[in-house]
């Protein structure tokens, strides 16, 4: 979005803004030069046999995908205090209405370029993340279904960077401080996450394996999401893993259980983008209600 071909309120806001819009170009790029050093760093690299030779590249690949996961929160705060309610708490929105603008281009100046910059932000920190987890990719122990990979590596991420857009237009015009804006807006947008990240492997059925008694549990896919195990009795009942105590042998069950059979639920990676899908799209209705919302007020305040 080059200043250059912006007009009207559209170019005061990238103006207003641009220091921020520079800081977060500045954090991409500092992001990609970290993965490359990581990446170059982690081939020429030696470790002890027995150990992870990967270690130092997968433990900042890991903080960076949760990292990555306070974007929508920042976006939404941003646009709450700073672009919204501070310009109605000390009333220079006034100043822009008098500039042949209208309420709702002044709104929506603020929101559409928080929105291209915060989804423009999360794709590239998608991509510099798919870069830097490429020799991952194969470890068992750095999944697709962390909340960092599964997030950044989809369409969730920059989906939850348009509701943090559109909860921050909408509670900034409400709550009118800049701090309790940003705030609430953070709260809102990080329990909306929250709930969403612990419902998300529910979308979906899992699949099951299943074995007889006397062996370790079945092994599913190795790129599967293992989500539950145990063990299942005669009548089809399930039991958690530690109803029975086990032993080398894999078969000390009481009697009275009744247990036959033992079984694991996962997901396959098949399930990843109809999950992603899934997700997006309610995402996305919330956002979509969020920004209704956030025009609502405005029309009712401004008519």
């Amino acid at each position: 979005m080059s200043m250059l071909t912006l007009k009207g309120p559209h170019w005061v806001t990238v103006r207003q803004h641009r220091l921020a819009l520079w800081a977060l170009a500045a954090a991409v790029a500092a992001s990609l030069a970290a993965v490359v050093a990581l990446r170059w760093q982690a081939a020429g690299a030696s470790a002890p046999t027995g150990t992870d030779p990967l270690r130092d590249l997968r433990e900042p690949m890991g903080y960076g995908g949760l990292a990555a996961l306070l974007l929508p929160l920042l976006a939404g705060a941003f646009v709450a205090g700073p672009m919204v309610a501070r310009e109605l708490e000390s009333g220079t929105y006034r100043l822009a209405l008098t500039q042949s603008s209208t309420p709702k281009s002044w709104l929506a100046s603020k929101v559409v370029a928080a929105a291209v910059a915060a989804v423009a932000s999360a794709a590239a920190f998608g991509q510099i993340h798919q870069f830097g987890r490429l020799p991952l990719s194969a470890m068992d122990h750095y999944s697709w279904s962390e909340p960092g990979p599964y997030a950044t590596l989809g369409t969730v991420l920059p989906a939850y960077c348009l509701l943090g857009v559109a909860v921050g237009a909408l509670v900034g015009q409400l709550v009118r401080r800049t701090v309790a804006a940003m705030a609430v807006t953070g709260l809102v947008t990080g329990l909306v996450m929250a709930v969403l990240g612990a419902l998300r492997w529910s979308f979906l059925s899992t699949r099951t394996v299943t074995s007889p008694l006397g062996i370790p549990f079945p092994h599913p896919p190795r790129d599967a999401f293992t989500t539950d195990f145990g063990f299942i009795t005669s009548s089809g009942g399930r039991l958690p893993e530690w109803a029975c105590p086990r032993s080398s042998s894999h078969d000390l069950c009481p009697a009275e259980l009744d247990v036959t059979r033992q079984y694991v639920d996962y997901h396959p990676y098949a399930h990843y983008w109809p999950t992603q899908s899934v997700e997006t799209g309610i995402v996305l209705v919330l956002a979509a209600l969020a920004l209704w919302g956030a025009f609502a007020v405005l029309r009712k305040r401004h008519p």
